[in-house]
C-alpha cells in the first residue's frame, strides 16, 4: 500500500470550522476580551479547509511512497494579529494574558494559545506542485463569517 502523510496546522480555517479559531472567538465573548498569551508573537500555521482538501488529492494522486507534507499556507500567523481581529470584530479589547493564566483564561485551548508553531511548506509546494489559492486565515476572519 501506498501512503504518505499530510500534517495539518493547527488552523484549518474556512466555512464550517469548528476548531481553534472559533474557540478563541467563544472565549472572546465570553470574557469580554480577545486575548493572547504574552506579547502574542507566538505563531499558528494555517491554511484554508479547500485548500487542505487540494493536497490531500495531490497526494492521493502523486506523492511518492512515505512522503510526509505539509499543507501550511500561512507558516506562521502571531496570535497577537488573530486576537487583533477578533477584538475588532467583536469590539472588545485586545489584552496580553500572562503565560501562567493561559489555562485559566482560555480553558482547554490554553495550551494551544501558547504554543509558537511555525511551519513550512516549502518542501510540499516543490513536491507536488502545491499552490494555496484561497484566502488567509487572517482575511477569512475580516470576512466575517466567523461572527455570525
Amino acid at each position: 500500500m501506498r501512503s504518505s502523510i499530510v500534517r495539518l496546522p493547527p488552523s484549518v480555517h474556512g466555512h464550517g470550522d469548528r476548531a481553534f479559531v472559533p474557540a478563541l472567538i467563544a472565549c472572546a465573548r465570553e470574557r469580554g476580551v480577545a486575548g493572547h498569551v504574552g506579547d502574542g508573537a507566538n505563531r499558528w500555521p494555517s491554511v484554508h479547509r479547500l485548500d487542505a482538501a487540494r493536497l490531500f488529492r495531490l497526494a492521493l494522486e502523486g506523492a511518492a511512497p512515505g512522503t510526509r507534507l505539509h499543507a501550511a499556507d500561512d507558516e506562521g500567523v502571531p496570535l497577537r494579529d488573530i486576537a487583533s481581529v477578533i477584538g475588532r470584530r467583536l469590539d472588545v479589547p485586545v489584552v496580553g494574558v500572562p503565560r501562567g493564566e493561559a489555562a485559566a483564561h482560555f480553558g482547554w485551548i490554553g495550551f494551544m494559545a501558547s504554543l509558537d508553531l511555525p511551519a513550512s511548506s516549502a518542501l510540499t509546494r516543490e513536491r507536488l506542485g502545491w499552490k494555496p489559492e484561497e484566502v488567509s486565515l487572517l482575511a477569512d476572519l475580516e470576512d466575517g463569517h466567523y461572527f455570525g
